[in-house]
């Protein structure tokens, strides 16, 4: 079969057929009398190999190896191959993030995307303080995709960078109170501990869903956040979270100022007041969380709990029993 009906049949054009030759891929089995190159059916079959091998990467020389190497094992290139193939994947997956993020940053001109690009590198630097200022210019020089942002909150381990990160979320909008959300979720704890802290600064409905949705989080931290901010924004399904965390000693102090918050609604305050009193007669054993329980009732107005300081202020724990009583003479006194 002459050179032009080979490329016909196999798609490979002319040209690089005589390059194959040039490098000794392929050598044509004979002659015609004329001098034209003719192939054989064993020619054709190792040009479809030799175009075989090169839609997995290989290059040319590697091909050549693996067709006239008898000893050749391919298990070793494979496998160089595929980590090749993952970095280059990886390069160009960053790549096409760094592009939509400038896009959606709807630049002006080119000065305007050399600016986002800046800023991304920036939120990336391995210097906190560059991170830092790149956070805080974020909101006003230059619009960062919210993508990024939230991406560098959820990595940040610096914690005057990472409130940097999370005030620039609280001014960007709602585009990432989603992608938060998402973070509630994470292997990692710490990146569900970033999630729950930036939701907490999110102001809107949307995020007050989120961490309503977060007191069922199996993440006890993650409970804590959500109920904290939920509390301090009047949101009464936080209490058996923030009663839960006085009990625990976890965060107990801002646990009891949320209620403090929450209570400031009468039926809220009776509700909180019922509760604190049923952990202190049945729940709470341990003398810690009796005294923590106590000093909780100090915020919360109304009959309920005055009445609950009375009978505390006779409590055979003397620690209890003198706090209950103290705290009832700072209402005698208001």
């Amino acid at each position: 079969m002459l050179i032009g009906e080979v490329a016909r049949r196999s798609g490979v054009s002319a040209r690089m057929l005589r390059h194959y030759e040039s490098l000794g891929l392929v050598r044509p089995s004979g002659r015609t009398g004329s001098g034209y190159r003719e192939y054989s059916g064993e020619d054709i079959r190792r040009i479809f190999h030799i175009e075989s091998l090169r839609t997995l990467g290989l290059s040319l020389r590697e091909i050549g190896r693996a067709l006239d190497d008898p000893g050749f094992a391919p298990s070793a290139l494979v496998g160089d191959l595929i980590q090749q193939s993952r970095a280059r994947i990886a390069a160009e997956t960053e790549l096409l993030t760094r592009l939509r993020r400038i896009d959606a940053a709807e630049p002006s001109g080119w000065e305007a995307v050399l600016q986002v690009v800046a800023l991304l590198q920036a939120l990336g630097s391995k210097s906190a303080d560059a991170r830092q200022r790149a956070a805080l210019s974020s909101v006003d020089d230059v619009p960062v995709p919210v993508e990024a942002l939230v991406e560098a909150a959820l990595s940040e381990t610096e914690p005057n960078v990472a409130g940097a990160l999370r005030w620039a979320l609280a001014r960007s909008g709602d585009g990432g109170t989603a992608l938060l959300a998402e973070g509630l979720g994470s292997p990692v704890s710490a990146v569900r501990k970033r999630a729950v802290q930036s939701l907490a600064e999110l102001p809107g409905a949307e995020a007050a869903a989120h961490l309503r949705d977060a007191l069922g989080n199996p993440d006890a931290v993650v409970r804590g956040y959500a109920a904290l901010a939920l509390g301090v924004r009047g949101v009464a399904e936080a209490v058996p979270t923030l009663i839960e965390m006085i009990v625990e000693g976890r965060n107990d102090t801002d646990a009891a100022d949320a209620l403090s918050v929450l209570a400031s609604d009468t039926a809220t305050s009776e509700e909180i007041a019922t509760e604190l009193v049923d952990r202190l007669a049945h729940g709470a054993t341990e003398e810690p969380a009796r005294g923590r329980l106590t000093q909780a009732l100090a915020g919360v107005p109304g009959t309920t709990a005055s009445r609950a300081l009375v009978e505390l202020s006779q409590d055979a724990d003397r620690a209890v029993a003198l706090t209950a009583a103290y705290l009832l003479r700072l209402r005698d006194a208001q």
